[in-house]
């Protein structure tokens, strides 16, 4: 998924869920913010202090994407969470390591995650987390099928759009085929280039097993945005298995609308439609005007710095320990530790 739904759609949910503007907004920016977060390494700061933090997203001609540990440490807790096949504790697919780490909707995995973001959430980083986590759950709900490491299985051949959006271009399937899987590595979804992650596209394609599959993704994001407001309602009772109703009809219309009908490859263009319509009171929460700047002078790090960049030696702020670019890289290594080091452990997985 893009920055549409990580944090349009994200901050929209959290909204109807019953989170504060601000509170709603803190959730929405973490989530995008995990793929914008490439950067990792000690911060210094000119009182001796030191600040550690670790990347969330590797861009795709990342030398570290050909790295076994850079893989499990990132696109595996982050992006592509294993889903041990569908299958609970104790229980394993039957056939290879892989088809533990295919990332699987809503898995026991995925919602074991979920049950301790609630649970903890009384951390200071507490709302930093639940928006890491709601683009990990949303992720695996566009990412099913494929794994976070260079694994034969996410092999991607013979790509076809079901329908004419009218959006791509004559030909783009024969470059995916004769092109790219001679350029970028079978890891992720990156052999389907972007198609998992628009909205508005049904496709079908041949995986690396030889299997056919066809993919609705109105569908799944539907499905992904009715789930993760379910579990930000649980999250405001502090009740993981608080069992709750679905979003409002209209606002559930107006969700698959904008997905089915925003037909813009582009999802910055489609993030914008999704803004103009927040702004608009298209949803039963009102009027309200938000923005997302993930470097410069309104971004998190610069607020928490005083600037976007990596210098070799910052100026320390006093509100640098409370400010939510700090908070955000608390809950990232909270988070990595849990599902790496706690969850996957005990459905036999053992990633980095």
């Amino acid at each position: 998924m893009q920055i549409d739904f990580h944090h349009a759609t994200t901050y929209v949910l959290a909204r109807f869920a019953g989170f504060t503007k601000s509170n709603a907004e803190i959730i929405a920016y973490a989530s995008q913010y995990v793929d914008d977060a490439t950067s990792s390494g000690t911060v210094y700061f000119n009182n001796n202090a030191l600040y550690h933090r670790i990347s969330t997203a590797h861009k795709m001609l990342d030398p570290r994407n050909l790295t076994a540990l850079a893989n499990h440490q990132v696109w595996i807790p982050f992006h592509f969470l294993p889903g041990n096949g569908g299958k609970g504790m104790g229980k394993n697919p039957e056939s290879s390591f892989v088809d533990k780490i295919i990332c699987t909707p809503n898995s026991f995995i995925v919602r074991k995650m979920i049950n301790e973001t609630i649970t903890q959430q009384n951390r200071l980083y507490g709302l930093h987390r639940l928006g890491v986590a709601m683009h990990v759950y949303a992720d695996t709900w566009s990412h099913q099928g494929f794994s976070g490491v260079l694994h034969s299985v996410n092999e991607v051949e013979s790509v076809k759009e079901k329908g004419n959006s009218g959006v791509f271009k004559s030909g783009l399937m024969e470059i995916i085929r004769d092109v790219l899987d001679d350029t970028i590595p079978p890891l992720g979804h990156a052999r389907a280039t972007v198609f998992p992650d628009i909205p508005f596209l049904s496709w079908e394609y041949i995986n690396g097993r030889g299997e056919e599959i066809a993919r609705d993704n109105t569908d799944i994001f539907c499905q992904a945005a009715e789930y993760m407001f379910r579990i930000m309602k649980r999250y405001l009772a502090k009740d993981p298995s608080l069992k709750v109703g679905g979003i409002k009809s209209s606002d559930k219309i107006h969700i698959r609308r904008l997905f089915a009908d925003t037909r813009e490859q582009d999802g910055g263009k489609r993030h914008k439609v999704w803004l103009d319509d927040i702004r608009s009171g298209a949803f039963s929460f009102g009027k309200e005007k938000i923005s997302y700047a993930p470097r410069g002078e309104e971004s998190w790090k610069a607020h928490a710095l005083g600037t976007s960049l990596d210098l070799p030696v910052h100026s320390y702020k006093k509100n640098f320990l409370t400010s939510n670019w700090k908070l955000f890289h608390d809950a990232v290594q909270a988070h990595r530790f849990s599902v790496i080091h706690d969850i996957l452990p005990r459905f036999g997985i053992c990633a980095a």
